[in-house]
């Protein structure tokens, strides 16, 4: 046996003996608490059960079904989840593509044609030939280190990751269109209170003038009655602008132009009811549900795998390549037939002189990995914070909605009770001001105060990320060039 072929067959063996080089995916460790440090809510005796954190239809625990209707809107018509989702069918092509490296490369060719030769150049042959070549191409990468294994890995973790990014989408696309339907229902209501108190208040001007006329009081307490007035219908033109914003907002997350809920939505509805408490679970169930830090951990096993396909340039690669063909001539000489062809060859490719290159591409392959690893424990704990911090705004909004509530109450009474003391003259007109302005301030303060503690609850319902449906948007179709 030649040199070259023994050597060539002891470096096919010694590659069909070795295995996939490169680092294994380990998850990586992150220290969690036991539990969440969110605050007691003091809940009634009658409270309703708590709702289940990993619900994956959180807004039906609101009873409201104009929210459901926009929600499911939402999910199948919103453009940014339509965006995502492409990515999503983008990044399984290449998953799919990257499958194919594992079979052989298979081509075919066809080439045809007539040519004339210029008299210098024909040598006394004749000028005008016809001919044709048509081969079959075959080259297949033999993976003896893993390089075309890694990189599939690779994909389909990317795969997945989009997946997951297409399920961080849907999550907030649903939690804005339920914060926006929320905060549409609060400025409505406190459109109500500002109109209820500004009636009030213009029969209060119609009392004083009245008195005024009857000899008893001043143009100062008139005025005094009007800037009160005219002070509360100036919060009515920002709380219908208000309005109209959110419900242009609510049209455009349902892919639909900005006036297409105006008629739907106008009608006033009050704030739906809240849930006494919602449980989270434990810190490892939130780290389970998330889908961003899914995401964030398959692209940290991504990285890995790339290390590996750098790797894998260590060593040789191997290559079968094969071609089968067939050339016809036509051109009234010699040459003249039909010529079959075939070659069947094993390329070895090993850049052992160039491994400074390759180690480079190593190293950086190793750092995108340190920065994934860092970026997904940052995930995890932002995480961690996103669902503390809902906790406790929900608990304390909880708890001031109870006292602006009474307050609300109190100073209502105060005030129709002022309203009848001033007509009795039994008290000034300063005192029935004070009376309704505090009115107004507390019921507004209340309204507000509800609207924030739904908005809360929206937050660590998002924040909790349980079970979200696998609903997928509706596509668009194939762009066209």
């Amino acid at each position: 046996m030649r040199l070259s072929n023994a050597l060539f067959v002891s470096i096919v063996l010694l590659s069909c003996t070795a295995c996939s080089v490169g680092p294994r995916y380990k998850r990586p460790d992150v220290a969690l608490p036991a539990q969440f440090t969110a605050p007691a809510i003091s809940g009634s005796a009658n409270a309703s059960p708590q709702p289940e954190a990993a619900d994956p239809q959180f807004w039906h625990s609101f009873h409201d079904p104009e929210l459901t209707a926009l929600v499911e809107r939402a999910l199948t018509s919103n453009n940014d989840l339509r965006t995502a989702l492409a990515h999503y069918d983008a990044a399984n092509a290449l998953w799919r593509l990257s499958k194919f490296d594992r079979y052989p490369t298979v081509t075919a060719s066809e080439d045809t044609g007539r040519q004339k030769l210029a008299a210098s150049q024909a040598f006394g042959y004749p000028r005008n030939s016809r001919y044709s070549n048509s081969t079959i191409n075959a080259s297949w990468e033999l993976d003896f280190f893993g390089r075309v294994r890694h990189n599939i890995e690779s994909e389909h973790q990317q795969l997945l990751a989009s997946g997951n990014d297409l399920a961080t989408m849907q999550v907030a696309i649903v939690g804005e269109v339920a914060q926006t339907y929320i905060d549409l229902r609060g400025q409505q209501e406190r459109l109500r209170v500002a109109q209820q108190n500004a009636e009030n208040e213009g029969r209060t001007v119609k009392l004083v003038e009245a008195t005024y006329s009857a000899g008893r009081g001043t143009q100062f307490d008139i005025a005094r009655a009007r800037a009160l007035y005219e002070s509360t219908t100036a919060r009515i033109p920002m709380l219908l602008s208000a309005i109209a914003l959110d419900e242009h907002r609510l049209a455009v997350l349902c892919g639909q132009s900005p006036d297409a809920f105006i008629t739907e939505l106008d009608p006033a509805k009050p704030l739906p009811d809240l849930p006494e408490k919602i449980d989270p679970g434990t810190p490892a169930d939130v780290v389970r549900r998330r889908p961003d830090i899914s995401a964030s951990e398959q692209r940290l096993h991504a990285a890995t795998e790339q290390i590996g396909v750098q790797t894998a340039d260590l060593f040789p690669r191997v290559n079968f390549a094969g071609l089968l063909g067939m050339f016809e001539y036509h051109s009234d000489s010699p040459f003249d037939g039909i010529s079959p062809a075939n070659l069947a060859a094993l390329n070895i490719d090993w850049s052992f002189l160039d491994r400074g290159r390759v180690r480079a591409r190593i190293a950086a392959s190793r750092a995108d990995g340190d920065a994934q690893i860092a970026q997904y424990q940052q995930t995890v704990l932002l995480a961690l914070q996103d669902v503390e911090d809902a906790l406790v705004r929900y608990a304390r909004s909880r708890e001031q909605d109870d006292q602006l509530r009474q307050a609300a109450g109190d100073s209502k009474q105060a005030a129709d009770l002022a309203n009848v003391r001033y007509k009795e003259g039994a008290t000034g007109l300063l005192d029935l001001l004070d009376a309704e302005r505090i009115e107004l301030q507390a019921e507004d303060a209340y309204a507000t105060s509800h609207l924030e503690s739904a908005g809360a609850a929206i937050s660590l319902y998002k924040s909790l990320a349980g079970g979200w449906p696998q609903q997928p948007p509706q596509p668009i179709g194939t762009a066209k060039p």
